[in-house]
């Protein structure tokens, strides 16, 4: 897969995440399979008036390239100076737009899925960052509930001259509940000459074959499947190449990445900046007994407690 002249090795995707896609979680879904991470999503505003938190988020290291790293705003003139700025710090191989959170604190400033419902202010965004910048431009965006008006917004943004559309088959008020309708991915793909990435309920090997046969786009995006679980992307990178399930003990697996996770996050002086307890309860998730282990980490003071959890949550896994 290419977008503009970068060869991306591969066509799974990591979308971004607030809170999650930090740099230690980009490195093992990096290492599992993930062919293009994205770091969590930067504020354009925070950028321009250096808020350190906001821009060390686009922490890297050569092992995790290419990298794509996520802006924000409302504002083209600040959105092409946050751009700038970004570029000229950490060279990312791609810089993409956000039109697609639904979360409230950025929709209530216009930012994120609110910009659907300005098409001249996407273009006027878009615009200005690829006529400023030397790194390639890609957009993500949510449908809309009028098929034409979503269509509409995915070729302003390819007129505007990005290199890549990523789509999440959801509308802003469905937040993430319901069903993503893939049907508006089909047919952006269609419709448009950039390469289209599909995102929403990719969550195993068979949703991403599916989606992939049928939508036809270039390339699937995994998000909250991911969360606690980064080993994902080498099952579903498997599955595809293979065409049959990879053979793995899900808890001991679980286990070691999260050894693994808290490892990088001490390497990189990172581990003051999340919720440790929170982070560890994804990796139960769908876990037998899971429900009772998070109850366990949740009352764990130590790193070594919350482990120790989770070992005797696998002694109990059949």
């Amino acid at each position: 897969m290419k977008i503009a002249d970068i060869k991306i090795p591969g066509n799974i995707l990591l979308a971004p995440m607030s809170n999650v896609t930090n740099l230690p979680f980009r490195l093992m879904c990096k290492k599992y399979g993930a062919s293009l991470t994205y770091s969590e999503m930067i504020s354009s505003d925070a950028v321009i008036y250096e808020n350190e938190k906001s821009i060390n988020r686009g922490m890297s290291c050569e092992e995790e390239r290419p990298l794509g790293i996520q802006i924000f705003g409302n504002s083209a003139e600040n959105m092409t100076e946050a751009a700038l700025k970004i570029e000229k710090i950490y060279q990312p191989e791609i810089i993409d737009i956000n039109f697609g959170c639904p979360a409230k604190l950025l929709t209530k400033d216009g930012c994120g899925s609110a910009l659907l419902r300005s098409p001249n202010l996407i273009h006027e965004i878009v615009t200005g960052l690829v006529e400023n910048l030397s790194t390639p431009v890609t957009a993500k965006i949510r449908i809309l509930e009028d098929m034409e008006k979503t269509l509409e917004i995915a070729h302003l943004i390819e007129d505007a001259g990005a290199d890549a559309l990523t789509v999440h088959g959801r509308t802003r008020q469905q937040q993430y509940s319901g069903k993503a309708d893939h049907s508006y991915v089909k047919k952006i793909k269609q419709e448009l000459s950039i390469p289209v990435i599909a995102n929403g309920d990719i969550i195993d090997e068979t949703s991403a074959r599916q989606v992939l046969d049928y939508t036809e786009c270039d390339g699937i995006m995994i998000g909250r499947a991911a969360m606690g679980n980064p080993f994902l992307f080498r099952r579903i990178s498997h599955y595809l190449e293979k065409g049959e399930m990879l053979e793995y003990k899900e808890c001991s697996q679980r286990i070691t990445d999260l050894r693994e996770y808290f490892g990088l996050l001490e390497e990189y002086d990172l581990m003051h900046t999340v919720n440790i307890k929170a982070q560890a309860q994804w990796f139960t998730r769908g876990m037998r007994n899971g429900r009772h282990i998070r109850r366990s980490i949740a009352s764990s003071k130590t790193i070594g407690e919350i482990l120790e959890s989770l070992d005797e949550m696998c002694k109990h896994a059949v």
